[in-house]
């Protein structure tokens, strides 16, 4: 496993100081449940996760972020609102598996009920920007994007409420994406016949989890990971309903490929958008929340160093609003220096309260340290 080298001290101090005001620390165990880990993060994530296995028999994995974690300590304190900033050790492997490292994180994630998400949305991104900054480098720009604004503008197309729904748990996930795309103008398939997922699909929840029991049996397989087999029958099942639904057309799916590859100047970005739209009363409205983002922002991040990019996603898919990353221009797109953004949805499936609102960033200080290569 790679470790990244220790930045010096007084760098770190100065990295740490915009994320450390009027925080309490946060103590995040180094071990997570692995079942959870992946049903808020994305399953998509497993390849990047350190598996160890607990006491008891129970899958774990070493901590890949610390969002989860400090998400689930402000729920058990009870308290209406809270701001917490961490540091630590976080392990992952790379998007292919080929490599795995270990590397320092610094954070701050914010946590209040209900209320306009604007400006604390704001006070994040100034605080990672500023963060990032004060590792040293010259080449930094702040990239912005929005969960938010993807639903929003899907729902300006019309479309069916099915069909919506679908490129809604899309976002952020590219091959669930593009299966959507590609299957534009199709008509809807018929039943597979024999297939599983067409026979589960016939089945109560639980005699569809039943059979997927007997087949691990028959072949002699083991399940690891955590995922049961009423979950996977449940995939399954999904899979074989969305291959009979309502497709897009190829207009709607030449719209969403437009709003997807948007990348610009802010400015230029939400006009983009705009015209690729559907003009919805909904869509006008959450693009006009950006123009005020975008005039607050301009106080605490220089104009000329921010990009955006709507579809902008993280490898955590729990996001539901505002993304952002701080990139190096010398470290690339690949590896950036910070990320972040709004999560309100998290809270409520640990279960809080539906008026939760969480924001956070995270800052890797080897990246922001201007002698730091990697």
């Amino acid at each position: 496993m790679r470790v990244e080298p220790a930045v010096p001290p007084e760098v770190l101090a100065a990295i740490r100081a915009p994320l450390a005001r009027k925080a309490q620390a946060a103590q995040v165990p180094i071990v997570q449940p692995l079942a959870l880990a992946l049903d808020l993060a994305g399953e998509a994530l497993r390849a990047r996760l350190f598996v160890v296995q607990a006491e008891g028999g129970e899958e774990m994995c070493l901590r890949p972020d610390f969002t989860l974690g400090v998400a689930r300590h402000h729920l058990a304190s009870g308290d209406a609102s809270g701001r917490y900033v961490y540091e630590g050790a976080a392990f992952r492997a790379s998007a292919g598996g080929e490599s795995a490292e270990e590397f320092l994180q610094v954070g701050v994630e914010v946590y209040s009920s209900g209320g306009a998400t604007a400006g604390r949305d704001v006070e994040i991104v100034g605080q990672a920007w500023a963060a990032s900054v004060a590792g040293g480098r010259k080449d930094l720009t702040l990239w912005l994007g929005d969960v938010g604004l993807f639903g929003a503008f899907i729902d300006s197309l019309g479309l069916p409420q099915g069909l919506g729904a679908r490129l809604r748990r899309a976002a952020g996930r590219p091959r669930m994406m593009q299966a959507e795309l590609s299957r534009a103008g199709r008509a809807p398939a018929p039943a597979g016949g024999g297939q599983l997922a067409d026979v589960l699909s016939g089945l109560p929840e639980r005699q569809a989890a039943t059979v997927i029991e007997e087949l691990w049996s028959l072949a002699g397989v083991t399940p690891v990971g955590g995922r049961g087999p009423g979950e996977i029958a449940g995939r399954l099942v999904r899979r074989a309903e969305a291959a009979r639904a309502v497709a897009l057309t190829q207009a709607q799916a030449d719209a969403i490929r437009g709003f997807l590859a948007v990348s610009d100047a802010p400015a230029k970005a939400l006009a983009k958008v705009r015209k690729l739209g559907g003009g919805s009363a909904g869509l006008e409205a959450a693009l006009n929340s950006w123009d005020e983002r975008l005039a607050a922002l301009a106080a605490v991040v220089p104009p000329k160093a921010t990009r955006f990019a709507p579809a902008l996603g993280h490898a955590f898919d729990y996001y539901d609003g505002l993304t952002f990353e701080v990139r190096s221009a010398a470290l690339g797109e690949a590896r950036p220096v910070a990320v972040g953004g709004r999560y309100d949805g998290l809270l409520v499936r640990l279960g809080g309260p539906r008026n939760g609102r969480a924001v956070g960033c995270m800052v890797r200080p080897w990246r922001a340290f201007s002698g730091g290569a990697a």
